[in-house]
This record gives structure tokens, C-alpha cells and sequence, in this order.
């Protein structure tokens, strides 16, 4: 095994950067194809040389590589009292070998392209983390936290490595056990139109700007500062965040600044529309997002939230009010923004694909022992409530807390995981870390 460090110091916090190099198809593993997986490990750097039980951050997406912390703060400052922190750039993102326009088209046509891009689904993602617990990491068990999508990649851990798992804590993610895509749409629609609703009582001064800024874009040519056509559908992917804390006013405080004092769109206005639906940073979000529910027997995706949406004529370009939309993704996105593009073959691939390997194994899930603690936001826009507490009944060893305290980011505030990690310790704790696995 190659395995490459580099150590820092960070305000409280020592860093340890590990590299490793790990099959692109674990299936295959002999088959000589390769790729970089970066992690990066965090300890108390008065505790640097105790034996700590280690804690594995899965990040949401998919995607999503590793949190980069400037500061001991947060929920990382309340793992580290415990935990020694590994923040993992999932396979395809960050410092790992990371998937983008000009290395998707380099590998080969859509075809090859659609196969490639399979390697990077849960499945992948967990061999990938158990190779490092089993390699550089000593063997011991440890838990894992899951944000979001993170909480679907630790479903796929109980269900294909439970015994190096000491603990799991999941925030706002735990995905159906019996995945459909159009099932997700079918209940996340309604939610996202309600969360419309509050962002216009909120800022009811907003809707005719909304509406100013639509019949300029449909009357004419407005461009992004990459040269892209800003349309009514793109400008309307703007209400992904309205499933976060500070959505709403993020969104109101953008729409402030629309048009400057020609009563043009401003530059301001369309350098932050192209930096939050370019995707530039991270083109594996919306090129794999419906594939995260592929599974064995469930068929097609077949572009679900697009066929949810030509259901719902109140989220129509051309409807009034104009609603945003939200964690959606549509096949025009890939001939419109610039950065998905070269995906475009292989995700039309993706979506008509049938024969997906399993993610979840329910009879493992239902005999699981490793305690499993998760926060279920009752608003949650992204992963609905219900479907969460279905699984928590699904899933041996599973309890839930349920609060409408906090949006889809709850994890962003400390006592979250605080509570959690007390869920488990209120149980008998964690399975012994220090067994190896």
C-alpha cells in the first residue's frame, strides 16, 4: 500500500493529511485501474498520542468532499473532545481524484462514461472507507457521523461492512431502505412549495421582483459572466437553499441587489446566480443525484423530478407567482450550464439504466446491533420526515429524535451532534472501539 502523510497545525486542532491509492472498481480490483482517496485527520493536539476512538465524518452531496475547518469550533470542536476526526473528500471530489467536465470526456464515450461514473456511488464510497479503517487506521472499529447524503452512504455501511462500525450518528439523511426516486419527488414537490410560501410571506416585496426579473429573462438574452444563457428554469434552481437555516435570507439579500440603477440586471446579481447554479465546484452533486437512488429491482430513474414536475403546472417557467424549485435536477441542465455538459451522455445513460446493484440490505439492516442515533428535522425539504422514521423502524439498534427546531444545516449548530452522541452513551455507548474488525 502507498500511503502518503503530511502533518499541520491548525488554531487547537493537529492535522494529519493521509493519501492513499484505491481501486477505481472494487469489484475488480485487480483490474489495474486506479485512484487517489484523500483523508484528512483531526485530533486535540494535547491528545495527539492517545489512543482515541476515531469518528468518520461522511459528508452530504453526493458529491461532497470533506468540511475545511478555519477554526475549533462547532460541531468539530464537539467531536474532538471525544473523537479523533476523519473528514473524508469522498472518491471524485476535493484532494481525491476528482471528477469534472475535462476528465469525464477524457474517459472515453458515454457508455464508458456512465460506467465510470457508477464507481462513485455509496457502495464505492464505503470500500473505500473501510480500506482506510482496515489500513491506516489500525483495524479498530469506529463510528461515523453522516450529513445528509451522508446518512444514505451509512445505510450502505451497516448493510455491507457492520462489523467496523462502533457507532453511527445521522443528521437529516436517512434515505428510504427501499429507494425510488419518483417516491423522493412525490413528497419533496409539496414541501418545496410550502417553503415558497413562507419565503413570500416573509418578503412579500420579493414576489414582484421575482416576477420583474422572469419577464426579463424570458423577453430577452441575459449572460452569465461564462458566457451561459441566465433562463427562467435556471434562475429558479435558486430555491435549492431554501432548505437551510439562512436560505431565505440569503436569497432576499441577492434579489436586493437585482437590478442596478439603468435598471439592467447587475453584475453583482449574476455573478452570484452563475456561482451558486454553475456547479462548477462540484458537477457530481446534480450529475449523480438521481443515480443515488438507483437499486436493484426498482427500475429506471427516468428523470423523476422532471416528470414530478410536468405534473405540478405551479412550478410552470411561466406560472405566476414564479416558484423556485428545489433539490431537482433536469436533463436541460445538462445542454444549459456549461460545467455539465460534457456529462450529458453518460447521465442519459444513468437515467434509463435498470440493472443497479443493490445499495441496503434490509435483512441486515434489521439485525444490525451497532446503535445508530439520528436527528430527523420534521421540515426537512431534502429528505422527507417519514420516510425517515420508516427506516428507523426498518433498522435494528436505530432510535430517532425528531425536532422542527432546525432546517436541513441543523448539524451546524453543536448541540445537535451533542445530543446525539448522548443518544447513543443513554443506550450502553458504542461498541468497543478498541476490538479489531
Amino acid at each position: 500500500m502507498t500511503h502518503r502523510t503530511t502533518t499541520s497545525l491548525l488554531p487547537g486542532i493537529h492535522v494529519t493529511d493521509h493519501t492513499v491509492d484505491v481501486p477505481l472498481d472494487w469489484r475488480r480490483p485487480d483490474d489495474g485501474r486506479t485512484i487517489s482517496l484523500f483523508a484528512r485527520e483531526l485530533v486535540d493536539p494535547l491528545r495527539r498520542d492517545e489512543q482515541l476512538p476515531v469518528l468518520v465524518f461522511l459528508q452530504g452531496g453526493p458529491g461532497g468532499k470533506g468540511p475545511r475547518p478555519v477554526s475549533r469550533d462547532g460541531w468539530v470542536a464537539e467531536a474532538l473532545r471525544t473523537f479523533r476526526l476523519v473528514l473524508l473528500d469522498q472518491r471524485g471530489t476535493g484532494r481525491s481524484t476528482r471528477i469534472d467536465g475535462r476528465s469525464i470526456a477524457a474517459v472515453g464515450d458515454a457508455a464508458a462514461q456512465a460506467e465510470y461514473l457508477e464507481r462513485f456511488r455509496a457502495d464505492s464510497i464505503v470500500d473505500d472507507a473501510e480500506y482506510l479503517r482496515r489500513t491506516v487506521f489500525g483495524g479498530r472499529r469506529w463510528s461515523t457521523l453522516g450529513q445528509s447524503y451522508g446518512g444514505f452512504l451509512t445505510l450502505t455501511y451497516l448493510s455491507r461492512a457492520p462489523e467496523g462500525l462502533a457507532a453511527c450518528y445521522v443528521t437529516g439523511g436517512l434515505a428510504g431502505i427501499h429507494p425510488s426516486a419518483a417516491e423522493v419527488y412525490r413528497r419533496t414537490y409539496p414541501r418545496t412549495e410550502r417553503k415558497n410560501r413562507a419565503f413570500a410571506e416573509r418578503y412579500p416585496r420579493d414576489v414582484d421582483t421575482v416576477a420583474r426579473i422572469a419577464d426579463r429573462l424570458a423577453a430577452e438574452e441575459v449572460l452569465l459572466p461564462d458566457g451561459d444563457r441566465l433562463t427562467v428554469r435556471r434562475f429558479q434552481n435558486l430555491g435549492i437553499d431554501f432548505g437551510m437555516k439562512p436560505g431565505y435570507e440569503r436569497l432576499h439579500w441577492l434579489l436586493d441587489e437585482a437590478f442596478d440603477s439603468g435598471d439592467r440586471l447587475s453584475d453583482t446579481f449574476l455573478a452570484q446566480v452563475w456561482g451558486r447554479t454553475s456547479y462548477v465546484d462540484n458537477p457530481l452533486f446534480i450529475a449523480l443525484q438521481e443515480s443515488i437512488y438507483g437499486a436493484a429491482g426498482a427500475g429506471a430513474t427516468a428523470w423523476a423530478a422532471q416528470a414530478e414536475r410536468d405534473a405540478r403546472p405551479a412550478f410552470a417557467e411561466t406560472a405566476s407567482p414564479l416558484l423556485f424549485t428545489g433539490e431537482m435536477v433536469y436533463p436541460w441542465m445538462f445542454e444549459e450550464i456549461r460545467s455539465l455538459r460534457p456529462f450529458q451522455g453518460a447521465v442519459e445513460r444513468l437515467a434509463a439504466k435498470t440493472d443497479w446493484d443493490p445499495l441496503y440490505d434490509p435483512a441486515v439492516l434489521q439485525a444490525s446491533t451497532v446503535p445508530l442515533a439520528a436527528a430527523v428535522y420534521y421540515d426537512d425539504m431534502y429528505v422527507d420526515a417519514q420516510l425517515q422514521l420508516e427506516t428507523v423502524d426498518a433498522v435494528g439498534g436505530a432510535t430517532a429524535w425528531v425536532t422542527n427546531e432546525y432546517e436541513h444545516d441543523g448539524i451546524q449548530d453543536a448541540a445537535v451532534v451533542r445530543r446525539l452522541f448522548s443518544m447513543v452513551d443513554e443506550r450502553g455507548g458504542r461498541r468497543a472501539d478498541e476490538e479489531q474488525a
